[in-house]
């Protein structure tokens, strides 16, 4: 039985991308489109494909018309909580690809997709590949206590640190041992060039580099007495690694109900 997508951010980078492939799926069916600026064209030709005969709606209420069983989101920072809390009031599953998000909303976010019996899946990055630097990070944080996590992305990127930073930070605060840096607090100078600090349990530094030429790239970099470990992920300028993860947690987030982050959650 085939899976009915409604795509925000359907015009997008990653979302022309997603049209393409759902487009071309066995059971995966593209039923709804939202992007604001190409409201009222066709989702296929908007996206720069054939004629699909979904329509593109101005916003994801309007699109939630249509039936559907999963959200899939890929639109702003400002929009992706609201849209996330608009699908499941209306019975869908929801996977977010946008970044943004804080260990807050995402609490909120668990609670309301608890109340509504659906399920949410949220991850920094979809790509296989930022899954195993997240994986392999995690792992390493459990024998080597000192970690900060560096990410860069192009200068028009408007959320710092980027969703895959912020996960992997977040993650990797709950299961490092304490740190053997100087505490924050008892540095002298401009302590703002120490990055911020990310995480409830034992927090994990974490610096934001916006540049030209970068595309998104994020990196762990573990220290020890007289050895260091970097493990890194860099992402080309096509949205394809991507694609595969979406649609796989497509596939996977009607199975369970609350929040799961990460695409390893679901991964076999």
């Amino acid at each position: 039985m085939s899976i009915r997508i409604t795509l925000a951010g359907s015009t997008g980078w990653v979302g022309k991308a997603l049209v393409a492939a759902i487009a071309a799926s066995d059971d995966l069916v593209l039923a709804g489109a939202v992007s604001r600026g190409a409201a009222g064209q066709d989702a296929g030709e908007a996206a720069g494909l054939v004629t699909l005969g979904v329509p593109v709606s101005a916003t994801l209420e309007e699109a939630l018309q249509v039936p559907s069983d999963v959200v899939i989101d890929y639109t702003k920072p400002g929009a992706v909580k609201a849209h996330t809390m608009t699908a499941l009031a209306r019975g869908r599953h929801v996977v977010v690809g946008t970044s943004g998000l804080s260990a807050e909303d995402y609490a909120e976010i668990d609670r309301h997709a608890l109340k509504a019996e659906r399920g949410v899946l949220a991850a920094g990055n979809f790509s296989i590949t930022a899954t195993l630097l997240r994986r392999f990070a995690l792992e390493a944080a459990r024998y080597v206590p000192d970690v900060e996590v560096i990410d860069y992305a192009s200068a028009k990127k408007p959320d710092t640190p980027s969703g895959t930073a912020r996960e992997l930070a977040e993650l990797l605060s709950e299961v490092r041992l304490p740190a053997t840096a100087k505490p924050i607090q008892d540095l002298t100078g401009v302590r703002e060039t120490r990055g911020g600090s990310l995480g409830a349990r034992e927090p994990v530094q974490v610096h934001s580099v916006r540049m030209p030429s970068f595309v998104l790239s994020c990196e762990a970099v573990f220290g020890a007495d007289n050895e260091r470990l970097v493990i890194r992920h860099d992402a080309g300028s096509s949205a394809a690694p991507y694609v595969a993860g979406t649609l796989l947690a497509a596939r996977r987030v009607p199975s369970f109900i609350g929040l799961k982050r990460g695409l390893d959650a679901v991964m076999d």
